[in-house]
């Protein structure tokens, strides 16, 4: 049951992937105004499954010392990815005024983003079931705006509409082996590590990357609506612990 639960998991976040080619049926203005209210509803969706999900469940194990530290390694881990290969969660479509990587790098940023979302997806669905379909939502929350960032980001790149949909879909795949490498290695150990660090990597990404984006915004409607947004994202991951 946990690998079927699994593999379909990591491959529906996969095919998220083909999201992107929403960026040649929506004017690319609207899109971008629509794409920081998703950005607001995922940070809230990362922060509650960090803190209604993830954590409860390390304090239900047995809170040890070492979770503390690994969700602090989780934080580093993943300034140490933007910092070294330039991985940005970078969720605004790229333009002459915001341009963003190099389309090879962003592939290969992309590529071990998913593959960590496969070992992070495995490892819940080892700890709890319920745990592994609210970390899945809590991806696919944050995938979505990501998503459409990078297949822009690839046609702003140089590569036409279907290879950039094609190698995104590619890179995204590796969630699978991510996912597969947990359920073959069956570890207690590595579960208790990974999951920590998840709590670490949503923080980070939802506070350091998605959070500042939308302190862009001045406008006070559009800076309410994004506050909505975010406890959106919260109370549906909340709602999530009510099925459980």
């Amino acid at each position: 049951m946990i690998w079927l639960y699994t593999i379909l998991s990591v491959i529906i976040v996969s095919m998220i992937s083909l999201i992107g080619i929403t960026v040649l049926w929506i004017n690319e203005e609207k899109l971008r105004k629509a794409l920081i209210y998703l950005v607001a509803f995922s940070a809230g969706g990362l922060f509650g499954g960090a803190f209604l999900h993830l954590l409860p469940e390390m304090i239900d194990r047995g809170f040890k010392s070492y979770y503390g530290i690994c969700i602090i390694c989780g934080i580093v881990t993943y300034f140490l990815f933007e910092k070294i290969i330039c991985w940005r969660h970078c969720h605004i479509l790229p333009s002459e005024r915001h341009p963003h990587t190099l389309s090879s790098m962003i592939l290969f940023g992309d590529a071990l983003h998913n593959l960590i979302d496969g070992l992070v997806i495995g490892a819940s669905y080892m700890a709890d079931l319920n745990l592994g379909i609210a970390t899945t939502f809590a991806v696919i929350f944050h995938e979505i705006p990501q998503e459409i960032g990078d297949f822009g980001s690839l046609l702003y790149g140089g590569f036409s509409k279907s290879k950039a949909l094609l190698f995104n879909f590619f890179s995204a795949l590796t969630a699978v082996l991510g996912a597969l490498i947990v359920l073959i290695i069956k570890n207690d150990l590595l579960v208790n590590i990974l999951i920590p660090v998840t709590i670490g990597g949503f923080i980070y990404i939802a506070g350091s990357d998605m959070v500042p984006e939308l302190h862009k915004e001045l406008n006070f409607k559009k800076s309410f609506l994004q506050l909505f947004s975010i406890i959106a994202g919260v109370v549906v991951m909340y709602a999530l612990t009510l099925v459980e």
